[in-house]
């Protein structure tokens, strides 16, 4: 029985909320309707149950795919196939994202009044193309994907947004759409190199176009990186691919918002998945200037947050540099650099969750994101200081938490790539601190002079759940991150091999069959008669 949940328990990832999105459109009921908010707050939960047995179930110490599925979707002279799996890398960011999920669900009981029905169904879509994203094995089935998740987002933004909706969704489109298509220029030379080099046989699977991208002359490779890596670039963002991030945090339901540190994680996967594995000379060569850009990020996000006086875009500048830290320890090209990357990307959903959940209560009680209507809110919601300030902790990084952990490694990382940019990133530590202590200093202890304060109604029930949650993950990735780094780290290690070699990555699907990782060289020749 386990082996057979084992072999579909990725497409049952996949699917599960996608079913669940159905049911809520069909069953009919008022459009505030509280059944529709349960149906899907239970598909939500069940895909955070069925996501365990992932963890449960991964064998560690190795840097295969696991859990893989391979079926036939297009006619096999294409050579595209339905290939889904996880490694050391993509298991703690399906973990995530089903956990996120369903603690962001939560703020819908609340913070959503209109439209719920269409609301909820694109909420669960936009999980189900998530997880399809990192799950994928064959590049075009990720592209599927990839764009899917661009669809939500978008009417989410563009209905349910604030007054600026239109602008801000129309800046989102336009810079997803410049990226999205120069990585799909890029998949489809790909394609069409790999049936040149190997006799007229096709193939999508990205674990055969890394030994044909590692193959190609060094300026093919540095067109195409560029390619792939300026629509990962666009999406984490990399400064000055940033502009869009503002606009589109000021303007964004809170639901929306809550999921942007899950989201944005998606580049970041890309570029360890697709930039640095599939072309390892290319990354190399432009691995200075890119972090470079990352140090730029890094100080200008925090000190450009340091002057708002919107909390949202405080937000958004203060994403800017923390996701400058995740990007300079990926293009570090070693393995502890990577791994705190990988790492970072848990800690900054968390932390910024948290404070998003935050920021969202001030708003609903008061109507208002800027600085100055607050203050002294310490002194009427205790509870509320007490969880802003350990979302505060884990946002600068101070020690214990998580975001300590995975800033340690990648200047690390850093400093040993690069001394000077070691340097300068670190100074982002500081100046990150600066912004962050200062808005709670302003929020919670600063003159209690307004009356609405003074009134403000104290947490719901799930807001404390849900912020409880969060407080212990921050202090739990602080105190038990070898277990996590553990199942990283062959996967990383194989990377920075690939990269140092200037080689194509090698990591051979694994098959749950029968509860067991089928032998190497038996597996490869038949997954390589399968193809042809």
């Amino acid at each position: 029985m386990i082996d057979e949940i084992s072999q579909w328990i990725l497409s049952l990832l996949i699917v599960f909320p996608v079913l669940a999105a159905l049911l809520i459109l069909m069953i009919p009921g008022k459009d505030d309707s509280r059944i529709h908010r349960h149906i899907a707050m239970g598909a939500t939960v069940l895909e955070l149950i069925f996501s365990l047995h992932l963890l449960a179930h991964f064998v560690p110490n190795t840097a295969q795919f696991q859990f893989s599925q391979i079926e036939t979707w297009l006619p096999k002279s294409t050579g595209i196939k339905y290939i889904v799996g996880v490694d050391g890398i993509n298991l703690i960011l399906v973990l995530l994202s089903t956990i996120f999920c369903a603690i962001v669900m939560m703020t819908t009981y609340t913070s959503l009044k209109t439209k719920v029905k269409g609301f909820l169904a694109l909420f669960l879509l936009l999980e189900s193309a998530i997880i399809g994203v990192f799950v994928s094995v064959d590049v075009v089935l990720f592209y599927v994907f990839w764009e899917l998740s661009l669809i939500p987002v978008y009417f989410m933004i563009g209905i349910w947004g604030g007054k600026d909706r239109i602008y801000a969704t129309l800046k989102l489109f336009i810079y997803g759409v410049i990226g999205s298509l120069l990585m799909l220029v890029a998949l489809i030379y790909l394609y069409f190199a790999h049936a040149n080099a190997n006799g007229g046989v096709y193939s999508s699977n990205i674990l055969d176009l890394y030994v044909t991208a590692a193959a190609l002359p060094f300026n093919t490779q540095m067109w195409l990186f560029l390619a792939v890596t300026l629509a990962f670039g666009i999406k984490v963002p990399i400064f000055p691919f940033h502009t869009w991030l503002p606009d589109t945090y000021e303007q964004a339901p809170a639901t929306y918002t809550l999921m942007s540190g899950v989201i944005l994680k998606l580049a970041t996967y890309g570029l360890i998945r697709f930039s640095l594995c599939l072309f390892p000379s290319a990354a190399i060569y432009f691995a200075k200037p890119i972090m470079i850009l990352a140090v730029i990020g890094i100080l200008y996000g925090a000190l450009i947050a340091w002057k708002q006086t919107n909390i949202r875009r405080i937000m958004a500048f203060s994403s800017l540099s923390h996701l400058g830290f995740i990007v300079i320890g990926i293009f570090s090209l070693n393995t502890i650099g990577l791994q705190g990357s990988l790492y970072q990307m848990l800690n900054h959903a968390i932390t910024a969750g948290a404070l998003f959940i935050l920021f969202n209560i001030l708003y609903e009680r008061r109507g208002s994101f800027e600085l100055d209507d607050f203050g002294g809110i310490a002194k009427v919601l205790p509870w509320y200081a007490f969880f802003f300030v350990i979302a505060a902790m884990g946002s600068v990084a101070l020690p214990s938490t998580g975001s300590f952990i995975g800033e340690w490694l990648i200047l690390i990382g850093s400093f040993q790539a690069n001394p000077v940019l070691g340097s300068l990133a670190t100074l982002g530590v500081i100046f990150g601190a600066v912004y962050i202590l200062w808005a709670t200093y302003k929020i919670l202890f600063g003159p209690l002079t307004k009356e609405e304060n003074k009134k403000i109604i104290g947490m719901h029930k799930h807001e404390v759940f849900q912020l409880t949650v969060l407080s212990i993950l921050i202090f739990v990735l602080g105190f038990a991150s070898a277990g996590i780094l553990d199942h990283t780290k062959p996967t990383l290690v194989n990377i920075e091999r690939s990269i140092k070699n200037k080689s194509a990555y090698s990591s051979e699907l694994a098959n749950t069959h029968n509860g067991i990782l089928m032998p190497i060289s038996k597996f490869s020749s038949e997954f390589k008669q399968g193809v042809k």
